[in-house]
């Protein structure tokens, strides 16, 4: 017979662990959404990677197939690491630098040139910034907290 102590180890005892599971689930989602025609405007001008590319999810964010494959692949990586409380922080601290640098990286380049090979746009930048703020805020404020000492 399951006691209440016995779920302290799930989703339910762990806020960060949660967090993560839900942030990740949200990047498999905008991932799948980047390759469903309608969800994505432009579907048929898709391209692998690059400025190029005039689809966009939502008919906001350009993306491309590298954009939506990133996008899944950080879901699965966060997916992996919501098994435990200190890798669950660790990814959404380090999953927040990584959009904070994008967000930079975006704020730096000419959406012209070859450096945006993502692709980005002033969209996918306010996007970034947001990203980065709630990942690494969650990261901060989620933090397990401290049992007293016997």
């Amino acid at each position: 017979m399951a006691t209440p102590q016995s779920n302290k180890g799930g989703l339910t005892g762990s806020p960060i662990r949660l967090a993560t599971v839900i942030v990740s689930i949200v990047f498999l989602l905008v991932g799948i959404a980047g390759f469903i025609p309608g969800l994505t405007t432009n579907y048929d001008q898709l391209q692998f990677a690059g400025h190029h590319s005039e689809s966009f999810l939502f008919g906001i964010f350009q993306v491309s197939i590298l954009h939506n494959i990133v996008h899944l692949l950080f879901g699965v990586v966060g997916l992996a690491m919501s098994r435990t409380a200190s890798l669950a922080r660790i990814y959404l601290l380090g999953g927040g630098l990584v959009y904070l640098l994008l967000w930079l990286y975006g704020l730096i380049i000419d959406y012209e040139s070859a450096a945006n090979f993502v692709p980005l746009n002033d969209a996918d930048n306010w996007l970034h910034l947001f990203l980065a703020i709630g990942m690494i805020g969650l990261g901060f404020v989620l933090r397990r907290p401290v049992s007293p000492r016997r």
